[in-house]
């Protein structure tokens, strides 16, 4: 991490914005996917600041929120996004962006998890909280090669000093930008579950 980089802040305001349109209670707004994605790239940095244990779903991520930057280019919400995939008959396809989509948004929710159990917790060691989110949003989609792999990697995670150092953050204003990100990232999860299910999609394939 570059001296003055604060990805945590990147990470809190890119979704603080995401979510005011979610919020925005007109009918009309709809998710972009070129701010979507670049808010997405943000929270890679935090994956690779997990090490072993999250390098799957670094490497998984970052693949799938550089579909979705490329898919801007042509693409312009995430609504549309998944009408281009029902045309095409692709939508479950490997690859297909609505199934990148879909795995992007089980890596915020697992940030959202993590967060959330950082802040529950006291502890120097971040086993607990990294084992409830993974356990929580990534276990139920994994087989158990993968999951055997994880859990020996929790062992190597980062303490929390260790993390926040990475990071360029005190305790106090890491925080808070979690806190923002906990909160501005629910919405947007749930605005796209809402997007599968108003398709009659699913969201747990």
């Amino acid at each position: 991490m570059a001296d003055g980089e604060n990805p945590l802040r990147k990470i809190a305001a890119s979704f603080k914005d995401l979510a005011a349109a979610v919020n925005s209670q007109n009918p009309e707004v709809q998710v972009e996917v070129a701010p979507f994605s670049a808010a997405c790239s943000h929270v890679s940095v935090l994956f690779g600041c997990l090490g072993i244990a999250f390098k799957f779903a670094e490497m998984d991520y970052v693949a799938k929120v550089d579909d979705l930057t490329k898919a801007a280019n042509s693409i312009g919400t995430l609504k549309s996004l998944l009408d281009h995939d029902i045309e095409r008959g692709s939508v479950r396809k490997a690859g297909s962006h609505s199934r990148n989509l879909l795995r992007v948004k089980r890596g915020l929710d697992m940030v959202r998890v993590l967060f959330e159990q950082i802040l529950a917790s006291e502890e120097s060691s971040l086993k607990s909280p990294a084992s409830v989110a993974y356990a929580q949003v990534f276990a139920p989609h994994h087989g158990w090669a993968i999951r055997k792999a994880v859990a020996a990697g929790m062992y190597a995670l980062p303490t929390r000093a260790r993390l926040l150092n990475k990071l360029n953050e005190d305790g106090e204003s890491a925080r808070i930008q979690m806190q923002i990100y906990i909160s501005a990232s629910a919405p947007v999860i749930q605005y796209i579950d809402q997007l599968f299910l108003s398709k009659e999609l699913g969201i747990d394939w």
